[in-house]
């Protein structure tokens, strides 16, 4: 068991008290902080107590730290990254290939000589990015195409002659090839007529407001990226997606495809160790239009809540598809002191989000995790036990690889 010490990523977006409150360092932050990363990213691995990173732990000793299973499974890498995730803005509106997308992309671009860091680099990577969002506090989103019929009813209550031909191009054709369709003529429009459209469409979403609609959430959530992104294509898009608001503990899944953004609120992200994202709008970083249509996933309809399933006494996981990780939620109210084993053949990184709590193996070695603390447990260690320090309410999140338990 070994305490980590992780890199806060410093992203715009971020919140400059979110993370720092975690860590226990002054409020405000000198600016945003929007990511802690916990695992063995080579561009910002967890480091243990003697300086070194996880990173370097895990390629001396694969087999030790991944154990069998994992290592061959994914060729010596830890396949997760976790995160706490602490959004004070929009996010880029994005998506993510599909493993066989990924090792396309990524041959193609080595192929043209394309620098891995080039900026119109779409694939630094061959692998897959599925993730998966846990609220911690309320946590709002936009993420995946919304049942045409209502976006139709939407757009109608909007009624600006701008919206009129795109409402009833999708009104006539109400299906996933209808979202291609509107979702392609409205990120390829020239700037000249997003100027007229956009604009006629913030006035509507001001009236709706006002009026208390139907629509009121996903009239603010236009006016609010209308504001921070003016004349961006990806305004327009965001009236197609599902406007979703997930309570603590409440998660959503984000397979291949899934067209994303995190609006504001803070939650445990967990996602495969890949940077291969394709954005489509609400950023000022490269966006390839041809390429993120070939990724995108246009179903329909709404987005599944996770709200976890208990498998033991004091634990939840998230299942999902994904077989690069697991999420799971360990939770105690006050006064229980139930102690949860944690079965893994695989390699782990717990954190705690509140409360504190202590972990004791097999061979009498036991760490003690406060607020904001996370620690390794390689696939090596004896069978880890946890329990909450004098009786507090806790709550710790662990993540392993997903096809180990």
């Amino acid at each position: 068991m070994e305490l980590l010490r992780n890199a806060v990523r410093p992203y715009a977006w971020g919140s400059r008290t979110t993370i720092a409150e975690l860590l226990g360092r002054p409020v405000p932050a000198p600016h945003p902080e929007a990511e802690l990363w916990m695992g063995a990213h080579p561009g910002d691995p967890s480091r243990l107590d003697d300086e070194r990173s996880l990173l370097d732990l895990v390629e001396a000793d694969p087999v030790g730290q991944l154990g069998s299973t994992c290592a061959g499974q994914w060729g010596n890498r830890l396949p997760f990254l976790l995160k706490i995730l602490a959004a004070e803005e929009a996010l880029s509106l994005q998506a993510h290939p599909s493993a066989e997308q990924a090792r396309e992309g990524y041959e193609r671009e080595e192929a043209a000589g394309i620098a891995r860091d080039a900026r119109d680099r779409n694939y630094p990577d061959p692998t897959a990015k599925p993730e998966l969002i846990c609220a911690l506090t309320e946590f709002h989103a936009l993420a995946g195409f919304r049942e045409p019929q209502r976006t139709v009813r939407l757009l109608r209550t909007l009624e600006t002659p701008g919206l009129a031909p795109y409402t009833e191009l999708l009104a006539g054709q109400p299906d996933s090839d209808g979202l291609r369709a509107l979702f392609t003529t409205w990120i390829t429009l020239p700037q000249t007529s997003l100027d007229t459209v956009l604009p006629e469409l913030l006035d509507a979403c001001v009236l709706h407001v006002k009026e208390r609609g139907e629509f009121d959430l996903e009239c603010r959530t236009v006016l609010e990226l209308g504001e921070a992104h003016e004349g961006d294509a990806g305004v327009l898009a965001a009236l197609l997606l599902n406007r979703i608001v997930l309570a603590p503990g409440e998660a959503i899944f984000l397979s291949a495809g899934n067209l994303h953004t995190y609006l504001h609120g803070t939650g445990v992200e967990i996602l495969a160790n890949s940077d291969n994202i394709l954005r489509g709008g609400l950023t000022p970083k490269h966006v390839d239009v041809p390429e993120l249509l070939r990724v995108l996933d246009f179903s329909c309809g709404e987005m599944p809540i996770l709200r976890g399933e208990q498998v033991s006494p004091g634990m939840w996981r998230y299942p999902t598809p994904a077989p690069e990780f697991e999420l799971s939620r360990l939770q105690w109210a006050l006064g229980e002191r139930d102690e949860v084993p944690l079965h893994s053949t695989g390699p782990q990184i717990l954190i705690c989000t509140s409360g504190a709590v202590r972990l004791l193996d097999t061979e009498g070695n036991k760490v003690e995790l406060g607020r904001g603390q996370s620690v390794w447990l390689p696939a090596s260690s004896p069978q880890v036990h946890v329990v909450p320090v004098e009786g507090a309410e806790a709550q710790v999140f662990r993540a392993t690889p997903g096809a180990i338990v």
